[in-house]
């Protein structure tokens, strides 16, 4: 009996250390529709890694840090940014709740595809996966997340994408998101990803400009050394063509 006891009294206990989280998330998301974040779960996991790593490529704590970020307000961020990104990674962003269902599932089809042609091969690699993701499933990741994968993280997503998609406007949601995306090692933010690759601020992106910096998005330290690549420029001459029909919020 004790042991049943024992047993309901840490359900209980974590049962409400689970709501207070719930409603620590809903409340940092509800702050954000008037506070702009100064930073992102993943931004300091990403700032700790560099650390790391330049502090033993050094043998010392860098005396110079790279880290490029500037928040900057929806109306200095160029509407072609906007049109590319949601051309390139959510073309149905103003229409949905959150949750774009459809492509979740077209990517776990994707994926479960790739596995089995992975076996069927004999590549004993891990194959390839492709997400499903939505402007706002990724910007709740960011703010919250470091980059783990995991059925029990995937449910917090889920949870802080429906926590956004009350609380906020989709404005707000995309301004955000741009100003916190990872476009580079230490390059966060579309102000940052402007002044590095272009040497000019986000309110001043050419349209082809903005495409290449949206088709990055992906894979974003991995295109950062091949900005010649083939396949981005192909692939940003589609987005481009794209943009004109994505619809703003």
């Amino acid at each position: 009996m004790k042991a049943i006891k024992a047993l309901k009294r840490l359900l209980g206990w974590w049962l409400v250390a689970f709501m207070l989280l719930q409603l620590f998330f809903v409340g940092r998301v509800a702050l954000m529709a008037y506070f702009d974040p100064s930073s992102t779960a993943f931004e300091r996991s990403e700032m700790f890694r560099l650390l790391e790593k330049q502090t033993q490529a050094n043998g010392s704590s860098p005396k110079i840090f790279r880290w490029s970020q500037a928040w900057r307000a929806s109306q200095q961020i160029a509407p072609s940014l906007k049109r590319a990104v949601i051309a390139s990674e959510d073309d149905g962003f103003v229409q949905h709740g959150g949750v774009d269902w459809s492509a979740l599932q077209k990517a776990w089809d994707k994926n479960e595809m790739n596995e089995k042609r992975s076996v069927q091969v004999g590549n004993h690699r891990t194959p390839k996966i492709v997400g499903g993701s939505t402007i706002s499933q990724q910007l709740a990741k960011n703010l919250f997340f470091s980059g783990e994968r995991n059925l029990w993280r995937k449910g917090e997503e889920l949870w802080v994408t429906t926590g956004l998609e009350l609380c906020l406007s989709k404005e707000r949601i995309l301004t955000l998101y741009l100003n916190h995306v990872e476009w580079g090692e230490g390059v966060f933010g579309a102000e940052a990803a402007a002044r590095h690759y272009f040497k000019k601020s986000a309110s001043e992106l050419s349209p082809p400009e903005a495409a290449r910096l949206a088709v990055m998005l992906p894979r974003p330290k991995y295109f950062e050394k091949h900005l010649e690549s083939a396949y981005l420029a192909q692939r940003s001459g589609v987005i481009l063509e794209r943009m004109p029909n994505a619809r703003l919020p």
